[in-house]
């Protein structure tokens, strides 16, 4: 008997290269032979290319297609990341002709309905945020709170106050932040939590000073936690003359209820990829619009889509703005989705959303093991849409938070986000989104379960893990060393 190559089983396309195959013959050329204009140092006639049959090509490329895990094949808890079920109608309005055979350097003119979408989606979120002006530029959320520094380092230049130096952040917070205000000049002071979790008000007083620019915050916080002195946060660091930056990547879980602009930010970013419903697994797409108050509407990137007697246009004559982030007018795209998100949801549905993200989290979080899972911090306070338990009570017995993540993979499910926040002992970080019905969480908390019974009981039956995957178990510090890795393929000395 012949088996079939399993799907997980794939070879290299050169592999299957068999010379005088192909899937393609052109015609030939009518009338006199046609000599391509190509300049001579750029023809190659090395290039090695396997020599393949079309459906050869499309069988390879459909079985990668199918070693491929993503929210549209199983639960994707990631937290910190939403990463949230995408309706096929957002795909379906953005994969329109009329929005991708657009060309980005095309006259405004020509492009008036495109640049009314975006138009009527700056203003949603500038509503939703409780901001009163949001450039779409830029391209994801850490590009988002780059921007964001950036204009509180040019508003202090611009009122005289360069010495303002410091940026201040949670030491629970993304470590995107502490990147982006480097990034951007500014020396990083790290604020502690408490106890409980959340930011420590006394050790926040003593780090305030005159040369706070800034506070960078994420409310709820990684840890699921609702920041509840964010209020007297924002007046402290005002009254220092400071400016307050809010990370939106935890958005999901106050969407429709709590605005950033009202809890004292002047500056907020929004990771529509994450919020508002794109898929974006391997880096991309993204987009993490910034909305300010009005101080600060001049300082936002150019250019800045406005509407003048009718007419959707661009200004680039912003006085004090830090100028050009990136090419075009952001991800239009992804834009066009949160567009159609929000447009078919309305107000009520943003109430569902994270009203289902919260009970959805507290759910989940309720029905692991506790004598696996332990809870940090402020044991007995809900969480909001994402929570962070410790495999701390497994490493006695042998196990780990990387082994639980290991051996979800094997029940054909994806495993949570690891070892973050920092501040958590073998933390797993888990967002169900409110995707995902209450089967799917019953499951998740069952397989969660299990391999804590299973490390508790032997340990070793995991050191493999996973074992059913199409990648199995790496040797973690060979796969990262940049000498053992060989991401191409020549052919050296008669040999491949």
């Amino acid at each position: 008997m012949v088996y079939r190559q399993a799907a997980w089983d794939e070879k290299l396309l050169k592999e299957y290269s068999s010379k005088g195959r192909t899937g393609f013959v052109p015609p030939d050329p009518i009338g006199e032979e046609v000599e391509l204009s190509i300049p001579k140092e750029l023809k190659r006639d090395d290039v090695e290319l396997p020599s393949l049959t079309e459906l050869q090509v499309i069988r390879h490329f459909v079985r990668l297609s199918q070693m491929n895990y993503s929210v549209d094949t199983g639960m994707y808890p990631l937290g910190s990341c939403t990463m949230k079920y995408n309706p096929k109608l957002n795909e379906k309005i953005a994969s329109d002709p009329k929005i991708n055979d657009a060309h980005p350097y095309q006259h405004h003119s020509t492009v008036q309905g495109i640049l009314s979408i975006l138009f009527d989606l700056s203003n949603w979120l500038a509503e939703i945020s409780g901001t009163d002006k949001v450039s779409l530029l830029p391209a994801a959320g850490a590009h988002g709170e780059f921007v964001g520094v950036l204009m509180i380092r040019k508003y202090h230049q611009a009122n005289g106050r360069s010495d303002k130096t410091q940026i201040i952040i949670p030491d629970s917070a993304h470590g995107t932040n502490p990147a982006s205000a480097a990034m951007a000049g500014f020396d990083v002071v790290t604020v502690p939590s408490n106890a409980n979790g959340l930011v420590d008000m006394e050790k926040l007083k003593g780090l305030v000073g005159p040369k706070t620019a800034g506070m960078m915050m994420t409310v709820p916080n990684t840890l699921g936690l609702f920041e509840k002195d964010v209020l007297a946060i924002s007046k402290l660091i005002h009254d220092n003359g400071g400016l307050m930056y809010y990370d939106g990547a935890n958005m999901n879980a106050i969407l429709g209820r709590v605005r950033p602009g009202d809890l004292g930010f002047d500056i907020v970013h929004m990771n529509i990829h994450k919020t508002f419903s794109t898929p974006h697994g391997g880096g991309g797409p993204g987009s993490g619009p910034v909305g300010v108050k009005s101080f600060l509407a001049d300082y936002l990137p150019v250019p800045r889509l406005v509407k003048k007697e009718n007419t959707y246009t661009w200004v680039y004559d912003s006085p004090n703005t830090i100028g050009f982030i990136k090419g075009c007018y952001g991800n239009i795209g992804v834009l066009v989705r949160a567009f159609a998100y929000l447009l078919t949801l309305g107000p009520k549905g943003l109430l569902d959303v994270s009203s289902q993200a919260v009970l959805s989290s507290n759910y989940l979080m309720k029905k692991l093991d506790p004598t696996h899972y332990s809870l940090p911090f402020a044991k007995d306070v809900p969480r909001k849409h994402e929570f962070v338990v410790s495999a701390r009570p497994l490493v006695d017995k042998g196990g780990s938070a990387l082994k639980v993540s290991k051996a979800i993979l094997d029940y054909g499910l994806h495993s949570p986000t690891v070892y973050f926040p920092l501040i958590v002992n073998e933390a797993l970080m888990v967002e169900p989104s409110e995707s995902e019905p209450v089967e799917n969480l019953d499951e998740y908390a069952m397989v969660m379960n299990e391999i804590g019974d299973t490390l508790s009981r032997d340990p070793s039956r995991l050191d493999d893990a996973p074992k059913n995957t199409a990648v199995a178990s790496l040797d973690e510090a060979k796969a990262s060393h940049p000498l053992t890795i060989a991401l191409n393929w020549k052919k050296i000395a008669g040999k491949e």
